[in-house]
């Protein structure tokens, strides 16, 4: 079967694909069909916590698989509860939702603060104010709440009711807080599609600030930073920060499709029965399979992901082609000199799979990546840039 040919015949062109049939995956590398390889600093854009074939997630959804893979939600499952369960206690959060997406995580996040607004301050504190540059979702809704205009076109009318505030003045979100009738503050600590992008500790200040000040929900959006990826279980816990709801997917899974809004005590009241649902929501094999990787996800791998981070933010800020490294942990932006799109290219053919975010080479590797394949990786981005 010709791969690519079957591609263009049959399925919608939305997606900018590289050139690259993958038909294998071990660990952190993948081969393709002439059984080159290449070291994966992708991890499916941070899906792949673990990587590929990674032995006890593995053992995790196969065996569920041979017990029972769907009921519905007007049942019971042990797979639901134990990730509830574990989510709750890592985060100490109240309460727990279960989706198959990031974009729909970040819809029942927007949903839950709107009813709760409307339940407390009546018709008109609908808004939901983010931030510029930031990117939460490819629905009609959540590209509403993406702050990026290139996506606010061909799809009229968007959703209503969210303001942009500017992530370099301070300022501007407190005008936008005082001047409209608000029902959360939803923002990304690292803003990944962005361009890995860190918020600065000056707005993440205001920002709490704010909620404090007007009583305003904050939504913390962790759907690429979640589960260990900044080298904190979430990203927000490098702050003093305390969400009133967080939102995650990508990683949680290890690979199958799965999402979760996280409520803190206050808000685990927010929906009631009939206000939201999800078909495939707490999926028994999705949530076995993320529960063998939250399970995981503790300090000693948190740190080992730290020090991952900083040894690749230090290798490659050593080259001269290398303006600047943002990010955390095992997500990272590199801003480099010259064309971006060439230099990624240049990645891959000599064996490294990179993306990109931005005007920047993002790096989000899997998070037991070993140090001899990330030595060998450093060493072929080294050459390549």
């Amino acid at each position: 079967m010709d791969i690519k040919q079957a591609y263009q015949k049959n399925i919608m062109d939305t997606y900018s694909r590289f050139p690259l049939v993958i038909v294998k995956g071990e660990g952190s590398v993948v081969f393709d069909e002439s059984g080159k390889k290449y070291i994966d600093l992708t991890s499916g854009i941070g899906v792949n916590a673990f990587g590929y074939q990674d032995k006890e997630w593995l053992k995790a959804i196969t065996q569920q698989a041979g017990i029972i893979q769907h009921t519905s939600n007007l049942f019971y499952t042990l797979p639901e509860a134990r990730l509830a369960e574990l989510l709750v206690r890592k985060t100490n959060m109240s309460k727990v939702f279960f989706s198959n997406s990031g974009a729909e995580a970040n819809e029942c996040a927007i949903k839950a603060a709107r009813r709760s607004s409307l339940l407390k301050n009546g018709k008109g504190y609908h808004n939901i104010i983010t931030l510029k540059n930031s990117f939460h979702g490819r629905t009609v809704t959540t590209l509403s709440a993406t702050g990026q205009e290139q996506y606010h076109k061909d799809f009229f009318p968007f959703t209503e009711g969210f303001l942009y505030a500017d992530t370099d003045n301070s300022e501007n979100i407190k005008e936008l807080v005082k001047n409209n009738g608000c029902a959360a503050i939803m923002i990304e600590i690292i803003q990944g599609e962005g361009g890995v992008c860190v918020l600065s500790d000056e707005l993440i200040q205001t920002i709490k600030e704010l909620t404090s000040k007007y009583d305003i929900p904050l939504i913390v959006d962790e759907v690429q930073t979640g589960n260990g990826r900044t080298g904190k279980f979430f990203s927000y816990m490098h702050f003093d920060l305390k969400p009133d709801i967080v939102t995650t997917a990508k990683g949680l899974g290890g690979g199958l499709p799965i999402g979760a809004t996280l409520f803190s005590e206050r808000f685990q009241n927010a929906l009631s029965p009939g206000t939201h649902g999800s078909t495939f929501g707490g999926n028994p094999i999705s949530c076995a399979g993320a529960a063998s990787i939250i399970e995981r996800l503790d300090d000693k791998l948190l740190l080992e992901i730290t020090e991952k981070g900083r040894f690749i933010a230090k290798t490659l800020s050593a080259l001269k082609s290398v303006k600047s490294v943002s990010g955390k942990g095992l997500m990272l932006g590199v801003e480099i000199e010259g064309d971006i799109k060439q230099a990624i290219t240049g990645c891959i053919q000599n064996g490294v799979l990179v993306l990109s975010a931005k005007n920047k080479i993002r790096l989000l590797p899997p998070l037991n990546i070993g140090m001899d394949e990330l030595n060998e990786a450093m060493n072929i981005l080294k050459s390549s840039l």
